[in-house]
């Protein structure tokens, strides 16, 4: 308390190195807070820089009541908040890769700005200290699924849900973030319940395997070699009955296992074959998928982000190649490059 105390009181002056040593410990999961607030990788970041900036000018105004920890999530969530209501989301966009012909989707989605938040820049986002009253599992907390429902809500039961039941505050210290009344916070969080308890009654299903486990990586590799292979039946055989497929920024969802077949069938069809790099999304197996060039230029064409329901996936979403580089991934690869990049990552026998 006494270097905190310190440095609050450097940074105070001025001492922008004072206020990095303060702040940065709490960066990544503000980041991560943020992205759960938003569902987009992008618009996080900048709640996130103006969460700092609003740190840094209302310093001097920090009384030290609440932990430092607590206020920063107070300037966050109302940063995001503000966000919310004035924020021209992504625009959906139309289908755009030529020669490929999608079938008619099951439905238009409405969240096509939700974007993935990949898992090397989670470290510490989520294993933080959580307090009493929450009830989700953090990997729970991140998937898409969860992320996507909460976008479903109005903004303020949004931020209740999140500070409560994901971080564990109490209801007096979300009142206060929210310069609410305890009563309404507890009644916002009454109907965000209700709302999310719905959306996952409608989509029971088993649970995923541990993330690495030997489970995941049997699904997962079965599906690396039915989708380089473009072997269609294996591919169909992985999926569940109600299998989901969505593709933001685009609007096109389709549900069940036929449609979702049909759907991977124009992407596979007209000897288009691809490579799939592998990385990690919200606790979830991804890739990114290459399209092989005759040149031997493997060219990025997205990332496919896969939900898994026991020994099967139940869910594929993929986004375009613009989210390629945030993983680490370039967006195309020389031919020479694949070999020793797939050296490095050993998929299990069948």
């Amino acid at each position: 308390m006494v270097v905190a105390a310190d440095l609050i009181s450097r940074a105070r002056t001025g001492d922008g190195d004072a206020f990095r040593e303060l702040t940065e410990p709490y960066l990544r999961e503000l980041h991560v807070h943020c992205y759960r607030m938003l569902g987009s990788f992008q618009d996080a970041e900048d709640a996130l820089q103006n969460t700092l900036l609003t740190a840094w000018q209302s310093l001097g105004g920090f009384e030290g009541r609440a932990s430092l920890r607590t206020w920063l999530y107070r300037i966050a969530t109302n940063r995001c908040l503000d966000a919310r209501r004035v924020a021209s989301r992504r625009p959906a966009q139309e289908w755009n890769i030529p020669g490929v012909e999608l079938p008619e989707p099951t439905r238009r989605g409405e969240v096509v700005w939700l974007q993935p938040f990949p898992d090397a820049m989670m470290e510490g986002g989520t294993e933080v200290a959580l307090g009493p009253e929450a009830r989700y599992e953090q990997t729970e907390s991140i998937s898409l699924a969860f992320v996507t429902a909460l976008q479903a809500l109005p903004p303020r039961q949004v931020a209740v849900v999140i500070l409560r039941d994901v971080l564990g505050f109490h209801a007096r210290e979300v009142a206060g973030m929210l310069d609410a009344t305890v009563e309404s916070v507890n009644s916002s969080l009454k109907r965000a319940r209700a709302s999310l308890q719905r959306q996952q009654a409608a989509a029971r299903r088993e649970p995923p395997p541990a993330g690495g486990s030997p489970a995941e990586d049997a699904v997962v590799a079965k599906f690396v070699r039915a989708w380089e292979s473009a072997d269609l039946s294996a591919l169909v055989a992985l999926l569940t009955d109600d299998a989901f497929i969505s593709m933001p920024p685009m609007p096109f969802e389709y549900e069940g296992r036929d449609v979702a077949a049909r759907f991977c069938a124009s992407l596979l069809g007209a000897d288009r074959r691809f490579d799939l790099m592998p990385t990690r999304a919200n606790g979830q197996p991804a890739f990114g998928a290459y399209l092989r060039a005759p040149d031997g230029i493997r060219n990025g064409t997205g990332l496919y982000v896969l939900t898994l329901a026991g020994g099967q996936i139940c869910a594929v979403t993929r986004f375009d190649n613009t989210v390629l580089s945030w993983f680490g991934l370039p967006r195309s690869l020389p031919a020479w490059l694949l070999p020793e990049r797939r050296l490095a990552f050993s998929w299990p026998d069948r």
